[in-house]
């Protein structure tokens, strides 16, 4: 019998986690950790001269993660002076609910910047944030009553890396599936205990990478999908079983920071630093690779969106020249239309266009024309570096910098009651 409630309470809760609505961002990358928002979001074709209209903004500490939104309630996850810090805000103002942050002295190998990188992750009336030093903590959403917490690089002797831990925590089920990469304890990837934080299992033997977590279904076989620093692993949530690996990734002075992108049963990778690209068909117990190479498309974090047979995405590096967008095909290796020097940044595409918030700033909205490239609107939004993924959930895109969170009118808002 217990068998039985543990299986159901699993299902409820990926059931819940896959059913996104418009109200719904609730972790990296939206509903499906692909940059597609839900069905029924909407928005506008057009915006004032001035850009979308600023519903609210309040100052941020620093940091490059992005908010997750479920349940009426905006997750913020910064860091402000020492301390790694989570709050709890009303979206339709941004004033804080409830925060709680712990203490942290995380220097980065590389860079400037020594916020948290991880977007929290929300299901089941829960939050999971992860932070720089491999903190991870889980909340209960409505009051912030802190659930758990574990040091997973204490406890599996793991690196901070050149940024810090920047793999966002997965819901599947009932445990949390995290990048930890303790490479000497057969620990690259650990699954907690979503109720009580204990550790499900862990496997492989690798550092760990930038890439988060995901988890489909293969012929009615729930699997995961983890990058790691140097392969990619096709994975059994119940067990951890590996059931296939592909090779990814390089040593030296690398990342792997896109998500793994799903086309039915296609599996995209990519990554820069010479690395390119890898296209593999996926069966529940294999990984077959078509073809890999540097040609196509190498993006050093933007996960390219999908839809349909093609991918939306910007080609190229942050620290280099302007990134190309690119709308291409790759199980048929042909890009349909590309713009040169347009910048480097993050997409998402919701209803039939796309929202590409550019590392300086910028703002623009095209429709998703697998054509030719073809702008709608395009404003300067933030004045600061923004590397923050971008959030959209009732019309209201969240965007932020070091400084600022914004809320930005960019489509409808559907009326709904918020969790007070």
């Amino acid at each position: 019998m217990l068998q039985w409630l543990h299986l159901l309470t699993a299902v409820l809760v990926v059931a819940a986690v896959g059913l996104g609505h418009a109200g719904e961002w609730p972790q990296i990358l939206g509903p499906h950790r692909n940059g597609v928002a839900a069905a029924d979001e909407r928005l506008d074709r057009a915006w004032p001269a001035e850009g979308p209209p600023v519903l609210w903004q309040r100052p941020v500490g620093r940091g490059y993660t992005g908010v997750a939104i479920a349940e009426g309630t905006v997750v913020l996850f910064h860091r402000l002076d020492n301390r790694e810090v989570v709050e709890a805000l009303d979206p339709l103002t941004g004033q804080t609910r409830w925060q709680d942050g712990y203490p942290t002295t995380f220097r980065p190998q590389v860079g400037g910047n020594d916020g948290p990188l991880c977007t929290p992750t929300i299901a089941a009336g829960k939050i999971v944030t992860f932070g720089a030093q491999g903190v991870l903590s889980c909340y209960e959403l409505t009051s912030g009553q802190l659930l758990w917490r574990r040091r997973t690089h204490d406890d599996f002797d793991a690196r901070e890396g050149y940024f810090g831990a920047g793999s966002s925590p997965l819901i599947e089920g009932d445990r949390v599936i995290v990048n930890v990469g303790g490479f000497r304890s057969q620990s690259a990837v650990v699954a907690f205990q979503l109720e009580d934080g204990a550790t499900a299992w862990h496997q492989f033997d690798d550092h760990a990478s930038y890439s988060s977590p995901v988890a489909t279904t293969i012929d009615g076989q729930r699997r995961l999908l983890v990058v790691s620093r140097l392969h990619c692993l096709l994975m059994d949530p119940a067990s951890g079983e590996v059931r296939a690996q592909l090779p990814f990734g390089q040593r030296g002075p690398t990342v792997n920071a896109a998500n793994p992108v799903l086309q039915n049963n296609h599996l995209f990778l990519t990554a820069s630093y010479g690395i390119g690209a890898v296209s593999a068909v996926l069966r529940p117990g294999t990984l077959v690779e078509e073809w890999r190479g540097d040609d196509l498309y190498s993006s050093q974090y933007c996960t390219p969106v999908p839809d349909d047979e093609v991918l939306f995405g910007i080609d190229g590096r942050q620290d280099g020249p302007p990134g190309e967008l690119k709308c291409f095909n790759p199980q048929t290796r042909r890009v349909l239309w590309s713009v040169p020097n347009f910048g480097y940044g993050s997409l998402l595409r919701a209803d039939g266009k796309l929202l590409i918030l550019l590392s300086d700033g910028t703002l623009v909205l095209a429709t998703a024309n697998r054509e030719r490239f073809d702008p709608l609107a395009r404003a300067r939004v933030l004045p600061g570096e923004s590397r923050p993924l971008p959030a959209l959930a009732d019309g209201r895109l969240y965007v932020r910098d070091d400084a600022t969170l914004k809320c930005l009118k960019v489509g409808s808002t559907p009326v709904r009651e918020t969790t007070p």
